[in-house]
């Protein structure tokens, strides 16, 4: 009985450890991005992203961006 004991406190103290290990080393999964519950995420800012130059952004690019959550493209491309 008391070698059982002894394993419980060694198996709660290595849980102990590792959780602060993890906490201290920080958590390597991807951040949770789901965002309020029945909406699809986290959205980005509408507009031309970085590595996109302003001239290189026309009116179909704006257009197909402004309607990005629907099916369907611009009416004029």
């Amino acid at each position: 009985m008391k070698g059982l004991l002894k394993l419980a406190i060694v198996t709660g103290l290595g849980a102990f450890a590792i959780k602060g290990w993890r906490d201290w080393m920080g958590d390597a999964a991807a951040p949770d991005d789901r965002g309020p519950v029945g909406s699809s995420g986290v959205v980005r800012d509408a507009g031309p992203q970085e590595g996109v130059s302003r001239s290189d952004w026309d009116k179909v690019d704006e257009q197909s961006d402004e309607s990005f959550p629907a099916s369907d493209p611009p009416g004029n491309y």
